[in-house]
């Protein structure tokens, strides 16, 4: 028979005493200190109980209104500070950029990010700049995105390809969240491994398409067990008696995306034997033939893992929200539509040196990353020394939280902060909003895939808008209720009523 129960009372009551020890010390050291405000907290689960609402992002920016843009909270044992001030923000990562550059140690970066090896959960220091480089000239650089636009070219025309079959005669709904997960995937894994996994329309069957299936239940997995306040991360006793299996679903996870990842990498090697292949993952063997201890297979696996999870449902998460906005919103929609048929011609699709020509869409772009950030939440950053951000101290190993989405509708800085009106944008430089439209973060741990994203983003969006009518299912008003997860996903994926254009027949039927 299990005995652990019998031992629950003890501990409890050891954490504790633990607890409020520490906290008496604690207030000791730092009463001279002009520390963030805090609400009143509960022994032992700190503020926890303020959590009520899985979507974080709106409860810390109720939090904000009461105790100001900047507090801290304890959830369990973890400190954060929250920050949703935009010159708090700039302080930041500006001179206070290095101290800020390290990433938390939660438990998700030690199962789920190779014992925190990815660039995403590494620490700052050797491993991250080299991780950074790498990515950056091999994915993220002018050159290599310029060769990589042809794939990106033909994923979103097979998109229209299929979406063209069934709707040359009437409008016809469609449901379009899986097929933007597909298109980022294929974009990114043919860019990464030179393979395509998803089929537009095809029914399950075929290996590719179930191994596309299995990795987007993968990414759905990760994405559900990494979180800002993991359990066991703010209570590690917890990991003690295995507290709802939260670490054995990590390492079931981590297995399942070792064996996807262990059988594209050996695909793989078998191809680069034979030479001629050009995908990021061939340069990857030749480093690792050349610097074996550098490259070993954990750390390949964690570039590719990382691109593919960060990538794919970042985009696919934007074009749908932005969709979902023109719908709503058709004057909106009409006005891009005239644009891009004012800069190309029926004849032709557009194409990605197009669009620097259109500034509207662009507008539309930054206002869907305003109102529905992929990362309402910018991953954390925990200060390596003491620090003081607006005047306030803020002790080395607490994590600063930085809540851009309280920053987008924040009422003090956006004019109607929460309508769609992409107008604001017009005439603006990006400088203008540097530190008040962050949806990929800022400094050196900003998201490195910002460009690429923007590209994806825009020609996908923008060859939609050109080749189809697009029309509300039923004209009910689409619902924008955000779901639960890292992403910000929809509450409920976007279907909606499509019609090829007829001026746009012929080039279409030439795809």
């Amino acid at each position: 028979m299990d005995q652990t129960w019998l031992y629950t009372p003890v501990i409890l009551l050891l954490i504790f005493f633990f607890f409020l020890k520490k906290h008496n010390l604690l207030q000791t050291k730092n009463k001279h200190k002009n520390l963030p405000p805090s609400p009143p907290s509960l022994p032992i689960i700190g503020h926890l109980h303020l959590l009520k609402n899985p979507i974080v992002h709106r409860t810390f920016q109720q939090l904000s209104m009461q105790y100001g843009s900047i507090f801290s909270l304890n959830l369990g044992s973890l400190p954060f500070v929250v920050i949703s001030s935009p010159t708090a923000v700039e302080e930041c990562f500006t001179k206070n950029d290095i101290v800020l550059a390290n990433r938390p140690q939660v438990l998700a970066g030690k199962h789920l990010h190779y014992e925190w090896t990815t660039i995403g959960a590494a620490s700052y220091g050797p491993l991250w700049r080299n991780l950074r480089r790498l990515t950056t000239l091999e994915l993220f650089a002018t050159n290599s995105m310029n060769s990589f636009a042809c794939i990106r070219i033909e994923e979103v025309r097979s998109l229209v390809k299929y979406l063209f079959g069934s709707s040359k005669e009437k409008f016809a709904k469609v449901e379009m969240s899986t097929n933007l997960s597909g298109v980022s995937l294929n974009i990114l894994t043919r860019i990464l491994t030179g393979k395509r996994y998803f089929f537009f329309g095809e029914e399950i069957g075929g290996d590719y398409q179930q191994e596309a299936e299995k990795f987007l239940d993968i990414m759905r997995e990760v994405f559900e067990l990494t979180g800002v306040s993991n359990v066991l991360d703010c209570f590690s006793f917890l990991k003690w008696i295995n507290f709802r299996n939260v670490e054995g679903r990590m390492v079931a996870v981590k297995h399942k995306m070792d064996n996807f990842l262990d059988g594209l990498i050996e695909e793989c090697r078998k191809r680069y034997k034979n030479g001629g292949e050009t995908a990021m993952i061939y340069n990857l063997l030749k480093l690792q033939d050349a610097e074996p201890a550098n490259y070993p297979d954990h750390i390949i696996k964690g570039i590719i893992m990382i691109m593919l999870i960060a990538g794919t449902d970042t985009s696919a998460v934007t074009i749908e929200w932005a969709l979902s906005l023109l719908l709503n919103h058709p004057n909106v929609l009409q006005k891009a539509r005239e644009e891009i048929d004012n800069n190309k011609p029926n004849n032709d699709l557009i194409d990605e040196v197009d669009l620097p020509k259109l500034p509207y869409l662009q507008c539309i772009i930054n206002e869907t990353f305003r109102l529905f950030p992929a990362a309402p939440l910018l991953v954390g950053h925990t200060a390596s020394e003491d620090i003081t951000i607006s005047g306030y101290h803020i002790d080395k190993g607490k994590t600063c939280l930085i809540n851009a989405w309280a920053i987008h509708r924040d009422p003090n800085l956006w004019e109607d902060p929460l309508s769609f009106r992409p107008e604001r944008f017009e005439g603006l430089k990006s400088e203008e909003y540097r530190f008040t439209l962050i949806p990929f973060g800022l400094g050196r741990r900003a998201c490195p895939g910002a460009g690429f994203a923007n590209r994806v983003v825009g020609l996908t969006l923008a060859t939609l808008i050109q080749c189809f009518d697009w029309e509300r299912v039923d004209g009910k008003i689409v619902d924008l209720t955000e779901g639960i997860g890292l992403t910000m996903p929809k509450a409920k994926p976007l279907e909606a009523m499509c019609m090829a254009r007829r001026s746009m027949f012929d080039v279409i039927s030439k795809i």
